[in-house]
């Protein structure tokens, strides 16, 4: 891959990622009504029933406000990783990303949350959610492969 096509790549996976992120921030940040459907009405109930209430909670180690901290982290340590070039940021955030996101498509699939979520309105968003989660795993994934050299040599130090 030549150094144009690369660089053009990498702001394309690295913009998807922190677009999808940032996004979500307002609803994680406000206790929407989706994010208290997700979190509270589903994930929270869910967890109680084997013996960690309150985990999902507002409050709780997994609630919407820590996700969604995890998010700006991995936002902000991409962005910095794309604007300055230095790639193994990049990488670092991408490992972030698909580390937020993995737990996302576990709950999605694992859960009573399923894959069509509420919103606000009553309906159900037809899975519109869960395949933005899935298209940042894979630009995770793929942004990985791309910084490998930088995060296999930050590893071999």
């Amino acid at each position: 891959m030549t150094a144009a096509k690369e660089s053009r790549i990498h702001y394309a996976l690295a913009g998807y990622i922190i677009f999808v992120f940032v996004q979500s921030l307002f609803y994680k940040f406000t206790g929407s009504p989706e994010t208290h459907y997700i979190f509270v009405e589903k994930l929270d109930p869910w967890a109680a029933s084997f013996g960690f209430p309150g985990l999902f909670a507002p409050g709780g180690i997994f609630s919407a406000t820590v996700v969604g901290s995890a998010e700006l982290v991995a936002s902000t340590v991409l962005a910095i990783g794309t604007l300055s070039m230095a790639r193994v940021l990049q990488g670092l955030g991408a490992m972030l990303a698909m580390a937020v996101i993995s737990g996302a498509i576990f709950f999605h699939l694992f859960t009573p949350l399923g894959v069509s979520v509420k919103n606000a309105d009553g309906s159900f968003d037809g899975g519109q959610l869960f395949a933005l989660a899935c298209g940042v795993w894979v630009t995770s994934a793929v942004l990985i492969w791309i910084r490998r050299e930088s995060l296999l040599a930050l590893v071999r130090r």
